[in-house]
């Protein structure tokens, strides 16, 4: 019963997907962030049927690109693009530490979040018109899942920047040991069905979300003294383009030799 209350709100905090009335009490709270990667698995089934579907009537790259780089934002509910745009507006302002916490705070989108987001899916589509085999996209499917589960493990291991704000709130609810046996439990799974599906794409996008979590906890503590979950955001969405990115990159290296 725990379980399937972590579940639905996890569904309910963090995606577009019906879940009931999840019943927010201390225990379903604190163990949301252990079902969190689960709507990574969401999202990857659907770029699946989705690829499916397109085979089957004959849809053309494009028209399958644009949906399949719409599909994430669609079920999450752009909850995470939104933390990437504050990121990003703060990290192009130049102020200080004080200064980039106070743009995350703010409602309203500068001129580099508007920018950011439009770079950001024009790669993601291109990116996605380059995806030739199934094997390349069972890997970028299994990447949703590994950027969800290395998030829920910055969440509870990172330091926070503000400890009243919405990622202090869950990191401090939530059990540190559970959140983290069931991120590795995820990465684990998925790690190895990625490397299945093809061992240097999988290993390529293994690699790309090491890099992209290195790179979130460096720049989260250099430039606002820790996490926050607006740059929790900005990682995801990161991890998911690397990932992407490495799948493509690899699979065209491979066909060249």
């Amino acid at each position: 019963m725990l379980a399937l209350k972590a579940v639905r709100a996890a569904f309910s905090m963090y995606s577009r997907i019906p879940a009931g009335r999840a019943e927010f009490d201390e225990k379903s709270f604190k163990y949301a962030l252990c079902a969190f990667p689960l709507i990574g698995a969401a999202i990857g089934m659907a770029e699946l049927a989705w690829a499916f579907l397109c085979r089957a009537l004959g849809f053309d790259t494009v028209l399958y690109a644009a949906a399949a780089a719409a599909i994430p934002a669609a079920i999450s509910g752009g909850i995470h693009m939104d933390g990437y745009l504050d990121t990003t507006d703060a990290l192009n302002s130049f102020g200080d530490t004080k200064k980039r916490l106070e743009i995350l705070k703010d409602p309203n989108s500068g001129a580099f979040a508007v920018i950011g987001g439009v770079i950001y899916f024009m790669i993601y589509f291109a990116l996605f018109t380059e995806i030739k085999a199934a094997e390349q996209l069972e890997a970028v499917c299994c990447g949703y899942v590994l950027s969800r589960a290395l998030s829920a493990a910055g969440a509870v291991c990172f330091k926070s920047a503000r400890p009243s704000g919405m990622l202090g709130g869950v990191s401090g609810a939530s059990k540190k040991r559970a959140v983290i046996v069931s991120a590795c439990a995820f990465i684990a799974v998925f790690g190895a069905a990625a490397v299945t599906a093809s061992p240097v794409c999988g290993i390529c996008t293994l690699a790309a979300a090491a890099l992209a979590f290195a790179h979130y906890r460096l720049k989260a503590y250099k430039e606002f003294g820790g996490v926050t979950g607006d740059l929790a955001g900005w990682f995801l969405q990161r991890c998911e383009l690397a990932v992407l990115a490495a799948a493509v990159i690899s699979w065209r290296i491979v066909c060249i030799l």
